[in-house]
């Protein structure tokens, strides 16, 4: 091959590359905005689901809108924050967990001794979802992470008005095995939970995700939940999870607020 024939082939070579470096460049930046519209829908659909609000073929950000109020709440206390101290980042509209967790003002890092979701570090501040019926407060949606075999999972879990019973849980981002812990996936699991109770009279976090299969017999049956078969270490992963958010040094503070609203 003469030197003319090498020097083309390169020089077209290097203009197919300009070419689709070019392409590939501008449909990342026309997309950017498709994709993070899809990832908003995708939040507030999952936020829907756990509350048991989504129905196939609704206006997802309509329901969102007429039903859900998003707040943002101090995890130590509970309290929610006034709306004047939002921010780029501390903002309902725009609340990133994994963002809030890392960044040295607003994330704060869990003793060893009670991360048992094994999540190392978590928000100050949370949002959380309340749906208002007639008025008054029907449930209470919550964001949790926690691993699980192979990874953190992120989801919702949904508490009803009288702050004892579950109205259901999802999980929207993880990496859990196929056919195993990504069962987490499965309406039929997901299914078990609704009416389930967090909570002992006491105030308790009871919920239990199980090895097997609950006994409908026990007088605990209506704190336990069925295990993923064949997936013990996301089990495991699932059940630290729900009782760390829903304990003490999760939500534990707001979940008080909330009782004394019954009072």
């Amino acid at each position: 091959m003469s030197n003319d024939s090498t020097k083309k082939t390169l020089i077209v070579a290097l203009g197919v590359c300009l070419v689709c470096s070019i392409l590939v460049s501008s449909a990342a930046v026309s997309l950017h905005g498709i994709q993070q519209e899809n990832k908003k829908l995708d939040k507030l659909k999952n936020i829907l689901v756990a509350g048991d609000l989504y129905k196939d073929n609704i206006d997802v950000t309509q329901t969102y809108k007429d039903l859900v109020r998003g707040e943002i709440i101090d995890m130590k206390t509970g309290e929610p924050i006034p709306e004047s101290d939002y921010n780029d980042e501390l903002n309902v509209e725009k609340f990133d967990i994994k963002a809030m967790a890392e960044d040295s003002e607003y994330g704060k890092s869990i003793p060893a001794e009670k991360d048992i979701a094994d999540i190392k570090r978590m928000p100050k501040y949370m949002t959380v979802y309340q749906v208002i019926k007639d008025g008054e407060l029907d449930e209470v949606i919550l964001p949790i992470y926690g691993f699980g075999l192979w990874s953190t999972m992120y989801g919702f879990i949904a508490i009803d008005h009288d702050v004892k019973t579950i109205r259901g849980l999802t999980f929207y981002e993880h990496g859990e095995t196929p056919g195993l812990g990504g069962e987490i996936d499965n309406p039929k699991w997901k299914a078990i939970w609704p009416g389930k109770q967090a909570f002992d009279d006491e105030g308790n976090v009871k919920i239990t995700v199980i090895k097997s299969t609950v006994d409908k017999s026990s007088p605990d049956a209506k704190y336990q939940v069925d295990g993923l078969s064949g997936a013990t270490l996301t089990t495991r992963g699932l059940d630290n999870t729900v009782k760390f958010w829903l304990g003490n040094d999760g939500y534990g503070p707001y979940i008080e607020q909330l009782r004394e609203g019954l009072k």
